[in-house]
């Protein structure tokens, strides 16, 4: 069954390649892209692996696809003359042979012999509950056994928004354009009664449920990423429909930029904490030394939370920085 949908999912990404590659249809394209991201968080679900799927349908079929839109909308309609080139064509000819022949190499699905059954991943499964005491799995071990590792994702989050921020600033106008993408969405959002009083309705569970995944990632699919990818998703979509003006009277850019560094403050604090309490960095067992399982617990809350600050920091920025800017021809 699920070699099936995976061949079902490679058909249908060949079948997007020729279509763009015909039509030239960019919008048709990202839409199909998100299309293939929710079919492959369903292939996740059906692997057990709920926290990946939630991540690859929040990221790749929600903000992705929002920011592809969005980048587009900004692109003039004019197209020059493509130039014909088999070099392209080659190198991912390559790349392609390369990895279907690195496939070659790998364990047969479902094998209990497969490398990823062995070594340490038994012992995290039978272990982690007990040492740590978070009943998922996942998120004790990314914020736990792989602490420096989060931290070093979290980082460069951190580096990407600051990138966005440099290049196309903070989204509070300017460019010299004809019109704000922003303000063109809202003009065109705000005859549609239907979607307008549906998205009311729905934005604020969206946030609630941003809230949710956050504070009970220790016990259920989800964390501090996902939340935050699903905070900003809600906030870009009041913006798509509202106006991106609205939006930021409820979040300003500022505190946005003040966001995107305070999450990873705050993951450090908790490691620097661990310090002061004469443990390891990143050990939260000295948060409360009198129960080391209250402490670890403390220390994960802390940790994913400043992840979650920092995500939805970052995607609402990147949001703002492109419906602030204009279109040009």
């Amino acid at each position: 069954m699920i070699p099936l949908i995976s061949a079902a999912l490679f058909a249908f990404l060949l079948a997007v390649a020729v279509a763009v590659a015909r039509t030239r249809d960019l919008f048709a394209a990202a839409m199909l892209t998100g299309i293939f991201s929710l079919l492959s968080a369903g292939l996740f679900t059906l692997l057990d692996a709920v926290d990946v799927a939630f991540t690859e349908a929040a990221v790749g079929a929600g903000i992705s696809t929002l920011l592809i839109l969005g980048t587009l909308s900004l692109t003039g309609s004019p197209e020059a003359p493509p130039r014909r080139s088999w070099a392209p064509l080659g190198v991912v000819a390559l790349a392609g042979g390369a990895l279907l022949y690195a496939t070659l190499d790998m364990p047969a699905f479902g094998d209990p012999g497969a490398p990823a059954h062995l070594h340490v991943a038994p012992e995290y499964l039978a272990d982690t509950p007990e040492d740590i005491g978070i009943p998922n799995v996942v998120t004790a071990v990314l914020a736990s056994y792989r602490g420096y590792d989060t931290l070093g994702e979290l980082v460069v989050i951190l580096a990407a928004g600051v990138g966005v921020l440099l290049l196309v600033g903070s989204g509070d106008g300017g460019g010299g354009g004809e019109r704000a993408l922003g303000s063109e969405s809202h003009v065109r959002m705000r005859e549609k009664l239907v979607l307008r009083v549906v998205a009311r309705r729905l934005v604020p569970f969206v946030l609630l449920f941003a809230l949710y995944v956050q504070f009970h990632g220790d016990y259920g699919p989800g964390g501090g990423f996902q939340a935050g990818v699903v905070f900003a998703a809600g906030l870009i979509l009041y913006g798509m429909i509202f106006g991106v003006d609205e939006v930021r009277r409820v979040v300003g850019p500022r505190a946005v930029e003040v966001g995107i560094a305070a999450g990873v403050l705050l993951f450090i604090g908790v490691g620097v904490a661990s310090l002061l309490g004469g443990a390891n960095f990143l050990d939260y067992s000295a948060l409360d030394p009198h129960d080391p399982a209250h402490g670890r617990h403390l220390g994960i809350l802390g940790i994913e939370l400043g992840v979650g600050v920092t995500v939805a920091s970052v995607m609402t920025a990147i949001y703002y920085g492109f419906a602030g800017r204009s279109r040009r021809a």
